[in-house]
């Protein structure tokens, strides 16, 4: 009889899959900073490795890239423009060197070797205006995110080979307007510059970005908000981020459990009556592709329940196989109570678990183990906070940058390489490891302890389930 109804819940969402399709999302992100005729910047590569995890986890098809020159720049942005067309929600972040020559914008791949006005205008630079208007002018939301307002290091040459007529060389970028269904954010205001921040981190401007764009529930310009307020307080009043907005709705991009999408698609169209969020057919569909590496499998469980319990696991999931193997091996466990998802933690729930130092570490170790890179002090400083944050808001988990019982027994479920860390000179304890891989480099790995009849029943309906679709 479960058979029975797995089977049906299953023909009755391939029938639905037209009426009940995702948002279409994509995202240009990039980070330059190894240039060649000027000073380097450390942080911008790590800044768009974060910001591209950040975006896959809620469900962005995401075209990244990092040290870019001048044509690979190009290749990415004819990529994403092609994918972009007619997508419900567009992304655009760079992170590294931009340049405001008369008033218009720029930004710099890593083998620019600009010595006059001449050379940035005739394509020694990316022109932002033109850009923005060719990649993403028809997707329906488009979200700018620039952490480029650094200091212009080609301003002495411009200006210099410039003598016999007058050059506006702005030091940070230049103001730029948004069209409809547009935000623009910048990392400081105009004509002001921006910090990069410490060696090997993330800036201030991304962090912010990071830790609140994603929130469960919270909609963009309240998380422009916050991000505002984080990095305004985080440089002590140095920088304020800056923006301009034409957007005419409420963007969301992580629904909470009881937020509905109210973004500039009118023509939405709602999930089917059936297929309601907690209903019995919904779990056993979960059920049947929790641990599938079929994207198509997984994606059809998003298209039949778009505000599904489990689809902070299955974006999640998703993204880890795009990203392919690397040596942390995540499972997310699907068992997750869905309690948290929604309960807040607060500095009184963490005190409530009654961590001691050691188990403080251990926590670290797993945050750093499955990519989120803190320092295994036993001590939860203001760093830790920032990555538990950001850890809470890859897996849709209120992010408050403090653990409850439920998300300290959900990340204590998750399988996690087993790392190393240099500021950490205590013996580890036994932890559960994926299985080993050959050719370096964890691979996928599985969970153990599962209920065989269970997995076998799961791999039996995944495997009939992407047959109907590959049909």
């Amino acid at each position: 009889m479960r058979t029975l109804t797995i089977i049906v819940s299953l023909m009755c969402m391939a029938l639905s899959v037209s009426a009940a399709r995702a948002d279409r999302r994509v995202a240009f992100v990039v980070g330059n900073g190894a240039y060649k005729n000027v000073a380097q910047l450390p942080n911008p590569p790590i800044d768009a490795k974060a910001m591209a995890s950040t975006l896959r986890n809620v469900g962005f098809e995401v075209i990244e890239g990092s040290n870019l020159t001048r044509d690979q720049m190009t290749e990415k942005l004819l990529d994403f423009g092609r994918k972009a067309q007619g997508s419900d929600i567009a992304v655009f972040y760079y992170a590294g060197h931009g340049i405001a020559v008369g008033g218009t914008n720029y930004l710099l791949p890593v083998d620019a070797d600009i010595k006059s006005e001449m050379d940035v205008k005739l394509g020694a630079a990316i022109n932002i205006d033109l850009t923005l208007d060719q990649t993403m002018g028809d997707a329906k939301v488009k979200l700018v995110f620039l952490d480029a307002c650094r200091d212009n290091p080609f301003a002495a040459k411009i200006k210099s080979n410039s003598a016999t007529r007058s050059v506006n060389v702005g030091s940070g970028l230049a103001e730029m307007k948004s069209g409809e269904g547009t935000l623009i954010a910048f990392a400081t205001g105009p004509g002001q510059t921006a910090l990069d921040g410490q060696e090997g981190n993330n800036s201030p401007f991304t962090r912010a970005l990071i830790d609140n764009i994603t929130k469960p529930g919270v909609e963009i310009q309240q998380a422009m908000t916050s991000v505002r307020a984080q990095v305004n307080e985080e440089t002590h009043k140095g920088q304020l981020p800056w923006g301009h907005t034409n957007l005419i709705g409420a963007v969301y991009l992580n629904q909470g459990p009881a937020t509905q999408v109210a973004n500039a698609a009118p023509t939405a169209t709602a999930a089917p009556a059936a297929a309601t969020s907690g209903s019995e057919a919904e779990v056993e569909f979960w059920r049947s592709v929790k641990e599938s590496n079929k994207p198509e499998e997984l994606n059809a469980y998003l298209s039949a329940y778009p505000n599904g319990q489990f689809k902070p696991l299955a974006m999640a999931r998703l993204a880890a196989i795009q990203n392919g193997p690397s040596t942390t091996t995540r499972n997310l466990n699907a068992g997750v109570d869905p309690a948290t998802f929604t309960d807040d933690a607060t500095q009184l729930t963490e005190d409530q678990i009654g961590l001691d130092k050691g188990q403080r570490r251990d926590v670290q170790r797993r945050l750093t183990g499955l990519g989120f890179d803190t320092k295994v002090t036993g001590v939860f400083n203001d760093e830790t906070r920032s990555v538990l944050k950001r850890w809470q808001a890859a897996r849709g988990y209120p992010s408050t940058g403090f653990l409850n019982k439920l998300q300290h027994k959900a990340l204590l479920s998750e399988i996690v390489a087993t790392t190393t860390t240099a500021s950490d000179d205590s013996p580890k304890p036994a932890r559960r490891a994926a299985p080993a891989s050959s050719g370096g480099g964890g691979g996928g790995g599985h969970r153990g302890g599962g209920d065989a009849g269970a997995a076998f029943m799961g791999g039996v309906v995944g495997g009939m389930m992407g047959g109907m679709f590959r049909h």
